[in-house]
């Protein structure tokens, strides 16, 4: 579904990401693991049609990699980056709202019901301001908004970044149910036992060169692999 292609971002300095390639198929999670300063968000923001690329972004067989991040959502890749980013004067609804400005009204409305299923504590706080809420809950409201423009593949970025457990663990069972629903997810996690327990396949990335690409299992099986690319 989702095909990255000896992909190459270019930071101010260097390199931050050099000739990656991967993919995200239909229902499934793959988890991007690397220590700070590795590429990962710089990958997730390249994708997006944040920053500029070189090589190839395909969703479905199309070319995205030149395309405004408006363009890359209505092809069907919403990122979300780390932060919980919210448009914290607005409401919850509004917030919502806004992320399907290409969806006609009832289209649009379906799919912010849709979103309130999926995150029900969010129907009761509809009308607060976004940047009232807690981090737990902005992150669900940063999620409801990919969600609201109909994604087929998801790129999360730090999910689980200063959130308590529980809601850690909340928002793994949605990620898991929209996997199970044939969502593809790339999963950029800090907590790598975390990451490697719901993802289907998992990769390495250090000083923004894929590092290794396999089974969750076979990494937790060798932490040479993690402890090389952590710690160097």
């Amino acid at each position: 579904m989702l095909e990255i292609k000896d992909v190459t971002v270019q930071g101010s300095t260097r390199r931050v990401v050099d000739g990656v390639s991967l993919n995200v198929a239909e229902g499934e999670i793959v988890a991007l693991l690397g220590p700070n300063g590795a590429g990962k968000s710089e990958l997730v923001l390249g994708i997006a049609g944040v920053m500029p690329l070189t090589g190839n972004v395909l969703i479905d067989g199309t070319e995205v990699a030149t395309s405004s991040p408006q363009n890359v959502r209505a092809h069907g890749i919403a990122a979300i980056p780390e932060g919980h980013h919210t448009l914290g004067g607005l409401s919850v609804l509004d917030n919502l709202r806004a992320a399907g400005p290409t969806l006609a009204d009832d289209a649009l409305e379906h799919s912010v019901q849709a979103a309130f299923e999926i995150f029900p504590e969010l129907r009761e706080k509809a009308h607060l301001a976004a940047g009232s809420l807690s981090g737990g809950q902005q992150q669900m409201v940063a999620i409801a908004q990919a969600l609201v423009s109909r994604p087929k593949v998801m790129l999360l970025d730090e999910m689980s970044l200063g959130l308590a457990p529980v809601i850690i663990e909340r928002l793994v069972g949605v990620v898991r149910s929209l996997r199970d629903k044939g969502m593809g997810i790339l999963l950029i996690e800090q907590f790598t036992h975390l990451a490697l327990d719901v993802a289907d396949r998992a990769h390495v990335i250090t000083q923004g060169k894929l590092t290794y690409s396999g089974t969750p299992t076979d990494l937790k099986q060798d932490r040479g692999i993690l402890e090389r690319a952590y710690l160097g």
